[in-house]
């Protein structure tokens, strides 16, 4: 039998009882009521309109008023005979009201009407009296019918409520607790019930699962499941963005960082070819072109409720083939690093930079002023020592001017405040504007500068105050690290399309480990005791490439260095 079939047959009799005793009770309360009316209606009513007659006939003399009253309630005791007997005592009662009315004083009379009201009252309150035993007797066997009824239905329904619910209730206990053997990898487990309903069904459902679930977790297709959950347990807790792709651009994961940045679902991409998702996400478009391009580039989202800065990590995946020795790229991850805390930090210091660079400017500017009025013979001559003095502190502020100066301009290039005028012009100009600049340097150390510049050069496309700068700081640290009563060379050179301009020292040379280092940032060779910010070779790099030319180094320990500026020819 079905379990419903069975829920509907408990529930039916359960209704049914309730029902039965409800019946029950209404029609013995009904049969109460009757009996209780049959008293009140008929027998009382007499009473009632004799007790009300006897009040009349108390008076010490009956008046003609007293006589009708007399005669209304009699008429309606006429017609409310209920009882036998009661219409023989009604008539004389009767009788003995017209001999009243013929002499209203007579005691006679009046005895007599008295007498009959009483055989009325008495027949009335035998027949109260008979009912009563009547409804009583009515009560007893309404009590027992309904407290018969009410045990049967009882032991009916306690049997119902205590065996139903454990009917459906101990399959489902016993099915909950194999299923929670099933989730504690014990597929040994079985479930068995007896009969043809839902359960037993459910039952060999469950045991037909168990059982593959057995074979299937004995196979190695479970151990490789197992490590790829725990895989992308592992990429889905990245605080990173991270994207997985096959060798065809199929999108095969993406966690959910990367869902969070990109505004996308993982309906919309898993499964999906990067380049359809890419026409409607320009994240993933951005992606696959710096992929392309094979660059790593900051790109700046929206995220985390702010303008947040991400660096792209392309991470190519590469397996040997079983029987094979060459690698075989089956994939890639796309990583984006949040370097957002790094970028505010930069820009914190890129601005407390220039604040004090340019803060700085004024009192070097004063205390260059003041050491031009000290040299000046008419404030005052000076001693040897005083001199000395005077230079010392001349050339410090020197070095604290071309410092702040590098500050300024590294700063500007950062924020991106620097102006860049392009013109055309010749690269001898600029060469010989820095020559002279650094002239007095050269002399200082009895260096020679050999310029060697071919001529009819066709013009460059330069920024030519910055490409002198360029130049003027190139020179000044091949003077710096060259030594004493050696030269620096400086040569031009055209290469198809561009103008080059070489600075060659005699110097110690630069290892081979740095040469890739020396264009960052406050980056100083280690061992090196020259003075110096670590910033006018950062700050080349960055004019060269925002002029659209570049710089390179080539350098052997112990022969020198020559770095080399590539110009853009003029069209």
């Amino acid at each position: 039998m079905k379990i419903k079939t069975k829920l509907a047959i408990g529930t039916g009799m359960l209704f049914l009882l309730i029902t039965l005793l409800s019946a029950l009770a209404i029609r013995q309360v009904n049969l109460l009521a009757q009996d209780t009316k049959n008293i009140l209606v008929a027998n009382y009513i007499s009473l009632d309109y004799a007790r009300n007659m006897y009040k009349v006939t108390d008076a010490p003399a009956l008046t003609q008023k007293d006589l009708a009253t007399l005669q209304g309630y009699l008429v309606k005791q006429q017609q409310n005979i209920t009882e036998i007997g009661e219409k023989e005592l009604t008539d004389d009662l009767a009788r003995h009201f017209a001999g009243l009315q013929s002499d209203p004083q007579n005691g006679v009379y009046i005895q007599n009407f008295r007498q009959g009201l009483n055989s009325i009252m008495k027949l009335n309150m035998d027949a109260i009296q008979r009912k009563s035993l009547t409804a009583e007797k009515t009560a007893e066997s309404s009590v027992w019918w309904i407290s018969c009824t009410s045990a049967v239905c009882f032991m009916l329904g306690f049997t119902l409520i205590f065996n139903l619910p454990g009917y459906i209730a101990n399959p489902i206990r016993d099915l909950t607790e194999s299923i929670r053997q099933i989730a504690a990898k014990n597929y040994a487990q079985r479930v068995y019930f007896k009969g043809h309903d839902e359960f037993t069904t459910l039952a060999r459902s469950f045991n037909t699962m168990a059982e593959k679930l057995q074979e299937y977790s004995n196979s190695n297709l479970d151990k490789l499941l197992i490590e790829k959950k725990r895989i992308e347990t592992l990429v889905n807790n990245l605080h990173d963005p991270v994207l997985g792709l096959d060798e065809n651009n199929t999108i095969l994961f993406i966690n959910e960082k990367a869902l969070q940045v990109s505004g996308l679902k993982r309906q919309q991409t898993i499964g999906k070819k990067a380049e359809e998702v890419a026409l409607h996400n320009d994240l993933i478009r951005s992606l696959l072109q710096q992929a392309d391009n094979n660059t790593n580039s900051t790109l700046k989202i929206y995220a985390d409720d702010k303008e947040s800065y991400f660096e792209k990590l392309l991470a190519p995946i590469s397996i040997v083939p079983t029987g094979e020795t060459d690698d075989r790229t089956i994939g890639s991850f796309i990583i984006l690093r949040n370097v957002t805390a790094y970028k505010e930090l930069d820009f914190a210091k890129t601005n407390f930079i220039a604040t004090v660079s340019h803060e700085f400017k004024t009192p070097i500017a004063s205390i260059k002023m003041s050491l031009q009025l000290l040299a000046n013979e008419q404030t005052g001559k000076l001693n040897d020592e005083q001199k000395g003095l005077v230079e010392g502190i001349n050339d410090d502020a020197e070095r604290l001017l071309r410092t702040t100066g590098e500050l300024l301009n590294i700063t500007q290039v950062e924020t991106g405040r620097s102006q860049i005028k392009m013109e055309a012009c010749t690269a001898n100009s600029i060469i010989s504007n820095a020559v002279a600049a650094t002239q007095k340097l050269a002399d200082y150390k009895g260096i020679r500068l050999n310029i060697d510049t071919a001529p009819d050069l066709p013009l460059i496309f330069a920024d030519k105050e910055k490409a002198a700068w360029i130049v003027s700081n190139l020179l000044s640290n091949a003077i710096r690290y060259s030594y004493e009563n050696t030269s620096v060379t400086v040569k031009t050179l055209q290469n198809n399309d561009t103008i080059q301009v070489l600075i060659t020292d005699t110097g110690t040379g630069i290892e081979p480990k740095y040469q890739t280092r020396i264009f960052d940032k406050y980056f100083r060779v280690p061992g090196t005791e020259k003075e110096g910010t670590g910033l006018g070779l950062a700050i080349s790099k960055e004019f060269m490439e925002a002029q659209g030319g570049d710089i390179n180094v080539k350098s052997t320990i112990g022969e020198g260095t020559t770095f080399t500026l590539n110009f853009t020819q003029a069209v």
